[in-house]
């Protein structure tokens, strides 16, 4: 590495150092984005602040006009990001999944700047989204400062996100389960460490700056009655359902606005209008939700308020993001989580009272369980949820909940929100295929074979035609009988022996080379065929008398291997190992 030489010759313990830099300016970039955010709400506001807040104190044509104008300006920045050189990757799952850490520093901090514009004019997205991109991408540039290689770079990458993710909701474990559950698809301790190490010194900066606070806390929240459990559990399976349908409704939306034809700065434009239009009404769908989360964990609302607000949350959310806006969404799919989960508590208790009273955990359970199912990431929500709420009573129900909410959702709606996922379980299901693959998958027809009432004669021919050193020999019935080697003609023909008047049959060597079976693993025959010196071994059946099925080729096997390699390497994109060497 030229002027560091410390990272490689140690290189966990210089990881950690990095990370906690990393960590550092994860905090900073957050705080800085919260100061971005007030400094653009003070040109239309006297009091910048809860965007909700704000919201409610502007006049109805400030309403529609501000998330318009802030769509128009959030798509002139994402217009300019997309003419920026691509020399690296501009978001940061990219470059630490399928790519080598490097992010693009221009594009990056044009889509920030656009998020900003867009979150801070009341678009309905979560405000994290950025945040997260832009730890990212300090971690990218320390690295790349640093001349680290490639694999330092990735991990330092991914543990600016963790730090991000740790800074926007005061939940360091998650932000280090989410970069090592999501994108990095591996729980491995020797990366997991120092994601560990970036969230928690991003966490310490902000409790250490006052920037800190528990998102939902609920220190009095009772531990969950046993009688909640199996009401919890039917509580995963409709936040599975329900969160399939959100990711569908926002890629709906998103159709919609791409059939417009639509210059993207007047699309987002138009987005903003039709958002600035439900404002209005109702100016509590403005943000990310967070306001009316804490209102709904504490106050007692009439369903019917509680319907039209998650019903209009979905569609504040999908105009938003579906007009092509850059953020996140975990926020407001913990709104309607959260709303989803006080639905069906008031739905439990007016028909079964004895359960009544437990708004507050079917509310946190439904934002662990709406959150896991539409992420693919369980532990991740089950983590957050309690890093949240400071409350370990509803880690059992959120467990329950969560785990039956993603596997609803995967296994009915095959649903994923990030890409990023279907690459793992593309490559997973790519590597248990060739490990679970047979000999018969790699079978081919043999053309080198003669009967053993063939004359000599034609055998020779066939070592003529073919450049083999063997020739396989069947019965009348196509029974397997053994090899001729072209080793041994010859020699008779040095040794002037007469071959013109011998069968193949009568040449043939029953032991000189070892048939493989079709049902052989790819591990066995590799063994068989690090013993053979030839390019191809015969498959037989394992009948008696066996049946030649046709021939194997080493290259074959070893495309087959190449293929299994090349699986292990993309995945090494997501498990990188702080050993490893560019």
């Amino acid at each position: 590495m030229g002027r560091y030489p410390r990272l490689r010759a140690d290189g966990v313990i210089a990881m950690l150092f990095w990370a906690a830099f990393a960590g550092l300016g994860g905090a900073v970039v957050t705080i800085a984005f919260h100061a971005g955010i007030h400094a653009i709400q003070r040109l239309f506001s006297d009091h910048p602040g809860l965007i909700t807040q704000v919201m409610g104190g502007l006049p109805w044509t400030l309403r529609v006009l501000v998330p318009a104008i802030g769509g128009l300006c959030a798509g002139i920045l994402l217009v300019a990001a997309r003419r920026v050189s691509r020399d690296a990757h501009s978001g940061y799952m990219e470059a630490v999944a399928i790519g080598d850490g490097r992010m693009s520093i221009g594009q990056g901090l044009l889509r920030s700047l656009s998020s900003l514009c867009t979150v801070a004019s009341g678009g309905s997205i979560g405000r994290e989204g950025a945040m997260v991109h832009l730890a990212a991408l300090w971690a990218s540039g320390l690295g790349r400062f640093l001349k680290v290689d490639t694999a330092h770079l990735r991990l330092l990458a991914a543990c600016g996100a963790a730090a991000g993710v740790s800074a926007a909701y005061g939940a360091p474990l998650a932000g280090a389960v989410f970069v090592g559950e999501i994108i990095l698809g591996s729980m491995s301790f020797q990366n997991f460490g120092p994601l560990l190490v970036a969230a928690a010194v991003s966490s310490l900066v902000m409790h250490l700056t006052g920037h800190y606070e528990a998102r939902y806390p609920l220190p009095d929240l009772a531990a969950a009655p046993a009688d909640l459990l199996l009401p919890c559990l039917a509580l995963g399976v409709l936040a599975g359902v329900g969160a399939a349908q959100f990711l569908r409704a926002i890629h709906g939306v998103k159709t919609l606005f791409g059939r417009t034809g639509l210059w993207l700065p007047l699309q987002l434009a138009l987005g903003g209008l039709l958002l600035g239009a439900l404002l209005t009404q109702l100016p509590e769908m403005a943000g990310n939700g967070n306001r009316v989360v804490l209102s709904l964990l504490h106050d007692d609302w009439a369903w019917q308020t509680v319907l039209l607000m998650l019903l209009c949350k979905v569609l504040a959310t999908a105009l938003t993001a579906g007009s092509g806006a850059v953020g996140g969404v975990f926020t407001p799919m913990l709104f309607v989580g959260g709303a989803l989960g006080v639905l069906f508590g008031q739905l439990l208790g007016d028909a079964w009272p004895a359960l009544a009273g437990h708004g507050a955990v079917f509310a946190l359970v439904g934002m662990g369980a709406f959150l896991a199912a539409a992420t693919s990431a369980p532990f991740m929500a089950i983590l957050m949820i309690f890093e949240m709420t400071l409350s370990y009573q509803m880690v059992l129900p959120l467990v329950l909940a969560c785990v039956v909410a993603y596997y609803v959702s995967r296994g009915l709606a095959q649903a994923v929100m990030y890409e990023v996922t279907l690459h793992h379980e593309d490559n997973q299901a790519l590597r248990q295929r060739l490990r679970e693959a047979r000999l018969d998958s790699l079978l081919r027809p043999a053309e080198t074979v003669v009967r053993t009432d063939a004359p000599v004669r034609q055998a020779q021919e066939m070592f003529l035609d073919y450049p083999v050193k063997y020739l396989y020999v069947v019965d009348a019935e196509g029974g397997w009988q053994g090899v001729i080697a072209q080793q041994d003609l010859t020699r008779m023909m040095l040794g002037e022996i007469d071959v013109g008047s011998k069968t193949c049959g009568e040449v043939l060597r029953l032991d000189f080379v070892k048939p493989l079976y079709p049902d052989l693993s790819l591990d066995e025959a590799q063994a068989l065929f690090s013993a053979f010196q030839g390019e191809r071994l015969p498959v037989i059946s394992r009948d008696q008398p066996a049946r030649l099925l046709g021939v194997v080729y080493k290259s074959d096997l070893l495309e087959r291997y190449s293929q299994l390699k090349r699986a292990v390497d993309s995945e090494d994109a997501f498990v990188l190992s702080p050993r490893r060497r560019s």
